[in-house]
């Protein structure tokens, strides 16, 4: 099978390093408040400048996200939105952005209820380049990596702000497309100010020879994507901050949708070199 999820990010990260530029990687989740918006919001977000996309599945029980990301689960649930829902919005987002790397945020209890082949296989017939299973540990993930390059989908692994050499050592090993180094223990959220120590980490995979690493948890202003960029990050992700808009424009499309827009060129333009 082809490694076209690694190599989407591959090309990705490339471009970026040509420019000077960091990548920065909004979140959101497929189907809030409702399929249609959804889809709108996803659109939004790239032509606000997002370099990447990181698209969770809606699940009742998201143990590694925060209040606001667990709200817009609720949110998707209780408007009815299906699994078939979410593939439809990723297959509408890959057609109008080919180039754009599609990322995926999923919780095990997805993967092992319909099939872990049938799983990969959905995603990647959607066109997503990469799989993030937040709740797999890392030495019973290499089931999931070998299903997801089975299929050309680049498994990605969380990289924990406590993680010993030997936990390290795997997650650059397993992952492709990118890392995602987590800036602080505990669920998502925003935050004041970032962790200074993730510098640590993060130098610790590069000497590993992984993926490029982006940080996430509590990436909320552009204050941080800077703070990322000069811990040696390749870019930053947010979730929290960009739901949040979401939610504070309940009722009102046009205003939820720029308000998202504006926060990813906001975010967009720390990446750049000053």
């Amino acid at each position: 099978m082809s490694d076209r999820g690694r190599a989407s990010y591959d090309a990705l990260f490339a471009r970026l390093r040509s420019k000077g530029e960091g990548a920065f990687v909004p979140f959101v989740v497929l189907g809030d408040p409702d399929p249609e918006t959804s889809l709108d919001l996803v659109r939004a977000l790239v032509r606000g400048g997002a370099d990447a996309l990181e698209l969770g599945l809606p699940f009742s029980d998201p143990v590694a996200d925060g209040p606001v990301i667990q709200a817009a689960s609720t949110r998707a649930l209780a408007g009815g939105v299906a699994i078939a829902d979410c593939w439809e919005i990723v297959t509408a987002v890959r057609t109008d952005f080919p180039d754009t790397p599609i990322g995926m945020l999923v919780y095990a209890n997805l993967l092992f209820r319909r099939g872990i082949a049938d799983f990969y296989v959905k995603a990647s017939h959607a066109g997503a380049d990469s799989v993030l299973v937040a709740d797999a540990p890392v030495l019973e993930s290499a089931q999931l990596a070998e299903a997801a390059r089975e299929t050309g989908i680049a498994p990605v692994l969380i990289a924990p702000p406590n993680a010993d050499e030997a936990t390290l050592t795997s997650v650059a090993s397993s992952s492709e497309g990118y890392v995602y180094v987590v800036t602080r223990p505990g669920v998502t959220g925003t935050d004041e100010r970032l962790r200074d120590t993730s510098h640590l980490l993060i130098a610790q995979l590069q000497r590993l020879g992984s993926a490029p690493p982006l940080l996430g948890f509590g990436i909320s202003k552009p204050a941080h994507v800077r703070a990322a960029l000069e811990m040696g990050a390749a870019g930053a992700i947010s979730g929290s901050a960009v739901v949040s808009h979401i939610a504070s424009s309940a009722g009102r499309k046009g205003q939820m949708v720029e308000a998202v827009g504006q926060f990813v060129r906001e975010m967009k333009e720390a990446t750049k070199p000053s």
